[in-house]
């Protein structure tokens, strides 16, 4: 899987090329092109149509089982331990960013989830001391450095992403430390578990909204296109702190 993934990393190359941003005195222009800043238009909708075959026949049916099989506080339960795990990336990002406050609430979340949350399968940092759930990632912090996202790239089993997304992916799997712990059949197993659980988790957390705009959207791709960007706009100014999100 992570070699799917760098060799997706490889397009932003080719990507970067394919759009020229007006300039930014000329503002409609500019927003517009922001909005609609999609020149591989043919092939990410051919992606978006695998994606939606992959779906259909594999991560939707293996989604409905996670959710008929596990209850949901041990769903959430599941949630909470994987973005403990994710703490040194979201922690390294939030230092990135210049963001001390943060930082420490990031790392006062992981300290008392692993005590008194019994290895953070509770959240009791949220619960007991009111301090929520953030997440960040390297793509938000080349954004806050002024890293311009690039053109929108769909892939499989990937989903809507950029350029810039894609470099900060790749940079986040390398920041974590289950990347260097070594080899091994229990390394692996955790890994594999880590990762599998956290495909399922992400697609529950979304599943609701999927089959919405599937079912009621005149355009999906255009429809998951925009709130793709919205969304990331929110969480690059901040504005995601405390909601409900998947823990990539």
């Amino acid at each position: 899987m992570r070699l799917s993934r760098l060799g997706a990393i490889a397009l932003l190359l080719f990507a970067a090329a394919c759009a020229t941003p007006p300039p930014v005195t000329d503002r409609d222009a500019l927003a517009e092109f922001n909005a609609n800043n999609d020149p591989a238009e043919p092939f990410n909708r051919a992606m978006f149509a695998v994606n939606q075959g992959l779906d259909t026949v594999l991560v939707r049916p293996a989604t409905v089982a996670y959710r008929t099989l596990v209850p949901s506080p041990a769903r959430t339960g599941l949630r909470n331990v994987l973005r403990n795990i994710r703490t040194p990336v979201i922690l390294l990002n939030d230092m990135l960013q210049g963001q001390p406050q943060r930082a420490g609430n990031t790392l006062g979340r992981f300290v008392v989830n692993t005590t008194l949350g019994l290895g953070g399968l509770i959240d009791v940092a949220e619960m007991a001391f009111g301090v929520p759930f953030h997440n960040e990632d390297f793509g938000q912090t080349l954004a806050s450095w002024g890293v311009s996202e690039g053109p929108y790239l769909f892939l499989p089993l990937f989903g809507p992403s950029n350029p810039r997304d894609l470099a900060g992916f790749a940079v986040d799997v390398a920041a974590q430390p289950l990347t260097w712990v070594g080899q091994g059949f229990e390394v692996n197993l955790l890994s594999g578990l880590r990762t599998g659980i956290g495909i399922l988790d992400a697609r529950d957390a979304v599943q609701d909204t999927l089959d919405s705009v599937m079912a009621t959207s005149l355009d999906p791709y255009a429809t998951l296109r925009s709130g793709y960007r919205q969304g990331r706009n929110a969480a690059i100014a901040n504005r995601d702190a405390g909601a409900p999100q998947p823990a990539r």
